[in-house]
């Protein structure tokens, strides 16, 4: 009895309908605990006293930054689907995790992804009410968005009559061949002007959102709006997916943050995500391979910029929220050699290449002084600690590829707490 009055608490929370399927994942995740996860995936974290992690429909500034402070990169979690991804995040006790879902390119995979990840997310929601998973839709078309079928409901979302059709790459690209072929042949950088690329948008916002996703990041803003420089067209897709959220999302909201190299995007006073992110930008430092600091005003690091106004949830700020995380872009020619002149890759790596390359030791030294420093520079700012960033890093302890971050950086979120 007890275990039927359990399941029936946490699939009204979670807004779960009370399908055969659903009964059938619960009564699985009761009755066999053991191959899904183990008893140390199962105890909750100790030491830690009670924060506020209720939202819905909006989000205030005190919840969203009790998530931003326990805020880890887990990056093709919903790829991968692994028990000791599990296990590491209960353990840790991450809170908003990052990048869960993602294409870069390969757009007609989204049906095996979706298919894949959809049983993972209901787990990890079964696991924790409260955690927020992250999908991302990134600066990328490819002519493979040629295969995806158009749905009915984005035609109709965007006034159009509907029709048996797919995606066209051609009709997302700028004009006169600007920005395309930028990631290679056949892959550009879409227009946000272009109401193709805004229903591509829209669709795959819709398609995160179905899976029970609650935030979405949308990549380097700032090289999609050439042709919106009010952001008319970015302001429009948004709101479309933010009106989505608040009738389908589990908590009907949907959080939305971009890169923002100028400190944010305000139209009128009124901000258009809800928190910013950016690389961290950490600083070679000469002399001393392959040590690295953070440095305010280094780059065009975001620390002390970004920008304020009303938020999408209707509070006012001088300064918006933001992360900072260790960014992957690629190494550049000159891997492992200090350059004055190269303000954005540390040591000639990308900046989780440089992280994965030092010893144990320094990862963990670093990881609590990264986190520590940004706090204490900038109120605004949390750094966002690393769990996986795809497939070139594992915090796990237990993992045989596993870089053992883990245990710091739930020592890092445990002492914030005390």
């Amino acid at each position: 009895m007890k275990i039927i009055t359990s399941f029936l608490r946490i699939t009204s929370r979670l807004m779960i309908p009370l399908t055969i399927p659903t009964v059938i994942l619960a009564l699985v995740c009761f009755f066999i605990p053991v191959p899904l996860l183990s008893a140390e995936a199962v105890a909750a974290p100790q030491g830690t006293k009670k924060v506020d992690y209720r939202f819905d429909g909006d989000i205030s500034r005190s919840v969203l930054e009790n998530y931003l402070a326990r805020s880890a990169t887990v990056a093709s979690l919903l790829h991968y689907t692994l028990d000791d991804d599990l296990r590491m995040m209960r353990n840790t006790g991450v809170k908003f995790a990052g990048r869960v879902i993602w294409m870069w390119g390969n757009e007609s995979r989204i049906d095996a992804l979706v298919r894949k990840g959809e049983p993972f997310v209901k787990r990890i929601h079964l696991m924790d009410p409260d955690i927020i998973l992250q999908g991302a839709i990134f600066e990328i078309v490819t002519r493979d968005v040629d295969n995806v079928a158009i749905p009915a409901s984005v035609f109709k979302e965007f006034g159009l009559m509907p029709e048996a059709r797919n995606f066209r790459y051609k009709d997302m690209l700028y004009s006169f061949r600007r920005r395309v072929d930028h990631w290679g042949e056949g892959a550009s950088v879409p227009d946000m002007s272009c109401l193709e690329t805004r229903m591509w948008f829209f669709y795959l916002g819709k398609r995160w959102i179905d899976m029970g996703l609650e935030a979405i990041h949308f990549g380097q803003v700032e090289i999609m709006d050439d042709r919106d420089r009010d952001h008319a067209h970015w302001r429009d897709m948004i709101k479309r997916i933010r009106k989505y959220a608040g009738k389908y999302a589990r908590r009907h909201f949907v959080l939305a943050d971009a890169h923002t190299p100028s400190g944010g995007i305000v139209h009128k006073g009124e901000l258009m995500f809800d928190f910013h992110s950016f690389p961290s930008r950490p600083k070679s430092v000469k002399g001393k391979p392959h040590q690295a600091v953070l440095e305010k005003g280094f780059s065009d690091s975001i620390y002390g910029r970004s920008k304020g106004g009303r938020t999408p949830s209707g509070w006012s700020c001088k300064a918006l929220p933001y992360i900072v995380e260790l960014d992957n872009f690629g190494s550049s020619d000159h891997a492992g050699e200090y350059r004055a002149t190269d303000k954005i890759h540390v040591w000639g790596w990308d900046e989780i290449g440089w992280f994965t390359k030092q010893s144990e030791k320094y990862r963990n030294e670093w990881l609590r002084y990264a986190y520590n420093w940004v706090r204490k520079t900038d109120p605004n700012g949390y750094f966002q600690l690393p769990l996986r960033r795809f497939q070139h890093y594992t915090a796990s302890m237990k993992s045989s590829k596993g870089q053992r971050q883990e245990e710091s950086i739930k020592a890092i979120w445990a002492s914030i707490e005390q």
